[in-house]
C-alpha cells in the first residue's frame, strides 16, 4: 500500500479532456481500473455497524503504532508478534478470498476461521514469548507450539496471496521447499518440518526478521503520515503547480504528467496507485492533445514509477536505506539526486521531442493556474520540509520525526481551513475536519496491511537464504556464470531484482532487495560499493512495475488510455531507459552517486555531462530532433550519450563531439530543407 496513494481526482469533464473518446473519465471507471491492477483496491464491502466498528479498530491500531513506535520500548518477542497479529486481523477483515467479491457485510465461514486462527497464532506467541525464549530450540519438542507456528505461517501466506499477489509467494514457496530438503528433507519429515517452523516463526531469522522489524518501527508511521498529508490537499497543489509550470509548453499535458507524477510519486509507495489516480486526469489530456494512447499511458506509468526514486522521500525508501546501510539520511537523499534527475530529464526530453515530431500544442494559458496564485499555498509543503530537516540533521529519530510531521500536517490542514475561509472559497473539499483526521488514521492502518504482509514474506525469503547458506551459493553461482566480469554479475542480479520486485510495494520491495540481492553485489569478488549496490537493487526492483511481461503500472496506464498493454509497457520501458542505464554506470563509477569525488569541479562535470548524455540517448530512442534522425546517426548519438553519462574526461569528450556534432548537423539539415 502507498505511503501516499489515493489522492482524490475529480471526474474529468469530457469537454476539457477528450475523455469522451475512449478514456477513463468517471470515478467508477478509475475504481474499476484500480480493482483490476491493484490488489489493495479489492476489499470487502462493510456497511452500518460492522463498518463503524472496523473503522474505529483501525483508528485505534494507528494510534497504537504511533505510541508504541515513539514512546514504548516493548520487548521485540512481544511487540512484533502483536503487530503482525493485528495486521492479519485487519487484513482478513479487509481482503476477501477472491477478487470482485462485493457482497455487503459478508464473510464466509472459512474467513471467520482464518480471522480467529491466523491472528490468534501470533497473539499466542506474544503472550508466551518468555516461554519461547526459555525453551529456545526445545520448542520443537512441543507439538502445540509447532502447530500454532504452522498456522501462523500459512495464514500470512494466504493473506499475502490476497493483497500482494503470487509472484513473491512463488519465490518464497520455492525457497521454503529448498530449505526443507536442505535441513534434512523426508529422512525425518516431522523434525525437519518442525525445524523450518521454528526458524520461520519463533526466531528473528524468519517472519520477524529485519523487514518486519523495520516495517513496525518506521514504515507504518510514514504510511500514517502520508495519509494525513493527503488530507491537506498537497496532491492537487502538485498537479496545479505542474500545470502552471509546463502546461502551456508544446505537448504540455505530457509534461504536466511527468512533473506532477514525480512530485506525487515522491511521497508515494505505489506505482500503480499513482498511475491510476494522477493518470485519470493527465492521460485523457494527453490523448486530446494528440499523443497516441499507448504513449500517453506509458508517460504516466514511467513518471509514476520514477516517483519512487525521487528524493528526498523516495516512497519512504530513503529512510529505510539509511537504516540498512548505516549512512545518514541526508547522504542517501543527496546521492539519489543525480540519478533521479537523469530519469525524469530523459522522460521530459522524450515527450518534448514527441510533441515536436507530431506538431503538438500546449494548453491555452488562460485555462491554466498561475504560479503567483499557487505561491500563497506553499505552506502545504511544510510537513514534508519539516520531516526532511529533522531526519537529515539527526534532530530526532526517524519514527519520532514522522510523528512530529503528522502533527505538523494536522496544523497545516487547519491553517488551510482558515485561509480558505478568509478567501471566501466555495471549495471546501480540502478542508481538514475531525472526520478527515479519523479517515487518515483509518487509511494509515489500511495502508500498512499490504506492506507489512509483504515484509513478513520477505522475512521468510531472507530467512531461507540465511539458514541454508544459499547466499554464498548464489554468490558463487553468479561469480561462476559471470566469469569474473562485473557486467554479467550485474545483469544476473538485475534479472533477480525484476522478478522479486513484481507487484511488491516500494518499501517492502526495497526490504527484499536489501536482504537478498545487495549483499551479493557487495562481495569483494564482484566489488560494487555498498551505496551503489543498494541503489542498484532498489532501482531494478522498482522498474519491475514497467518492465514487460509483468508491468502492472504500464498495464494500469493502458487501461485508462484504452491502449494495447504490451505496447504501453514497451513504450514505458523506452521512456524510462535511464533507470536501466544509470544503475550500471554508478555500479562501475560510484562518482555518479557523488562517492569518491575529488572536488566541486568534478561534481559539476559529472552533472553537466550526464544531463547532455541522457539528452543524446533520449533523442536517439525517439529518432527526432529538428527532423527525423537517420538510423546510423541514431546509433552514434546513443553511443555518444552513453559515453557522456559514464564519468571520465575521455568519455565525456568523445561523447560531447558525437552528440553536439549530430545536433548541429540536424539543425543545419533542417534549415537547408526549409529553405528549399
Amino acid at each position: 500500500m502507498a505511503l501516499f496513494k489515493k489522492h482524490k481526482t475529480e471526474p474529468v469533464p469530457p469537454e476539457d479532456t477528450g475523455a469522451h473518446d475512449t478514456s477513463v473519465g468517471t470515478a467508477a471507471d478509475v475504481e474499476a481500473v484500480m480493482k483490476k491492477y491493484d490488489r489493495e483496491s479489492n476489499t470487502r464491502v462493510w456497511e452500518g455497524l460492522p463498518k463503524l466498528v472496523i473503522r474505529w479498530l483501525m483508528v485505534a491500531f494507528s494510534a497504537y503504532c504511533i505510541i508504541d513506535t515513539v514512546f514504548l520500548s516493548t520487548r521485540q518477542e512481544v511487540r512484533l508478534p502483536m503487530f503482525v497479529g493485528l495486521i492479519l486481523l485487519f487484513g482478513f477483515l479487509t481482503f476477501p478470498a477472491k477478487k470482485g467479491d462485493e457482497r455487503v457485510n459478508h464473510m464466509p465461514w472459512y474467513d471467520i476461521v482464518l480471522l480467529i486462527a491466523g491472528p490468534g497464532a501470533y497473539f499466542f506467541y506474544a503472550v508466551n514469548a518468555q516461554n519461547v525464549v526459555q525453551m529456545s530450540a526445545r520448542v520443537m519438542q512441543n507439538d502445540l507450539y509447532m502447530i500454532i507456528g504452522l498456522i501462523g505461517i500459512l495464514a500470512l501466506v494466504e493473506l499475502c496471496r490476497r493483497c500482494v499477489g503470487l509472484p513473491i509467494l512463488c519465490v518464497a514457496g520455492v525457497l521454503l521447499v529448498y530449505t526443507f530438503f536442505n535441513l534434512g528433507g523426508s529422512a525425518d519429515f516431522k523434525m525437519t518440518l518442525y525445524q523450518v517452523i521454528r526458524t520461520m516463526f519463533y526466531t528473528f531469522n524468519g517472519i520477524f526478521g529485519g523487514p518486519i522489524s523495520v516495517c513496525a518501527k518506521f514504515i507504518v508511521v510514514f504510511i500514517i503520515f502520508g495519509a494525513f498529508l493527503e488530507r491537506t490537499g498537497i496532491a492537487q497543489f502538485f498537479i496545479n503547480l505542474a500545470n502552471a509550470v509546463a502546461g502551456a509548453a508544446p505537448g504540455g499535458p505530457a509534461k504536466v504528467a511527468v512533473i506532477s507524477s514525480a512530485l506525487c510519486g515522491m511521497v508515494s509507495g505505489s506505482s500503480v496507485g499513482n498511475t491510476v489516480t494522477t493518470g485519470s486526469v493527465t492521460i485523457p489530456m494527453m490523448k486530446k492533445t494528440g499523443y497516441k494512447p499507448e504513449f500517453a499511458g506509458a508517460v504516466e506509468a514511467a513518471a509514476s514509477t520514477g516517483g519512487q526514486i525521487m528524493p528526498p522521500i523516495m516512497g519512504a525508501a530513503a529512510f529505510l536505506m539509511a537504516e540498512f546501510t548505516g549512512e545518514p539520511y541526508g547522504t542517501i537523499a543527496m546521492r539519489a539526486i543525480l540519478p533521479a534527475v537523469l530519469y525524469f530529464t530523459g522522460i521530459y526530453i522524450a515527450v518534448h521531442l514527441e510533441a515536436k515530431k507530431l506538431g503538438l500544442k500546449g494548453i491555452p494559458r488562460e485555462q491554466l493556474p498561475r504560479v503567483r496564485q499557487l505561491l500563497p499555498k506553499i505552506y502545504l509543503l511544510a510537513p514534508l520540509v519539516l520531516l526532511v530537516v529533522m531526519v537529515s540533521t539527526n534532530m530526532y529519530t526517524m519514527a519520532f520525526s514522522a510523528a512530529i510531521a503528522i502533527v505538523a500536517a494536522v496544523a497545516v490542514g487547519l491553517v488551510n481551513n482558515v485561509v480558505e475561509i478568509a478567501s471566501k472559497s466555495s471549495n471546501r473539499e480540502d478542508f481538514l475536519t475531525f472526520g478527515k483526521i479519523i479517515d487518515a488514521l483509518e487509511g494509515g492502518a489500511k495502508g500498512s496491511i499490504t506492506v507489512a504482509v509483504a515484509c513478513g514474506v520477505a522475512g521468510i525469503i531472507s530467512g531461507c537464504i540465511t539458514v541454508t547458506g544459499l547466499a554464498s551459493k548464489l554468490l558463487s553461482t553468479i561469480v561462476s556464470l559471470s566469469g569474473g566480469h562485473m557486467i554479467i554479475a550485474l545483469a544476473l542480479t538485475m534479472l533477480c531484482c525484476i522478478v522479486l520486485g513484481m507487484g511488491v510495494p516500494t518499501t517492502a520491495n526495497y526490504c527484499i532487495m536489501a536482504a537478498t540481492c545487495a549483499p551479493i553485489l557487495m562481495d569483494p569478488s564482484i566489488g560494487v560499493t555498498k551505496m551503489a549496490a543498494h541503489f542498484f537493487v532498489f532501482y531494478f526492483g522498482i522498474v519491475a512495475d514497467i518492465t514487460p511481461p509483468v508491468a502492472l503500472a504500464a498495464y494500469a496506464g493502458s487501461a485508462i488510455a484504452k491502449a494495447d498493454p504490451m505496447k504501453t509497457g514497451f513504450n514505458a520501458t523506452k521512456l524510462a531507459i535511464a533507470a536501466f542505464i544509470v544503475p550500471y554506470i554508478f555500479a562501475f563509477s560510484p562518482q555518479m552517486l557523488f562517492v569518491d569525488v575529488t572536488g566541486a569541479f568534478q561534481v559539476v562535470q559529472i552533472c553537466i555531462s550526464a544531463l547532455l548524455g541522457i539528452f543524446g540517448v533520449a533523442a536517439a530512442l525517439n529518432g527526432f530532433l529538428y527532423r527525423p534522425i537517420p538510423a546510423l546517426l541514431r546509433v552514434a548519438m546513443a553511443v555518444g550519450g552513453l559515453g557522456m553519462m559514464i564519468p571520465g574526461t575521455a568519455t565525456d569528450i568523445v561523447g560531447f563531439v558525437l552528440v553536439v556534432g549530430i545536433v548541429l548537423y540536424q539543425r543545419f539539415s533542417a534549415r537547408r530543407a526549409a529553405m528549399v
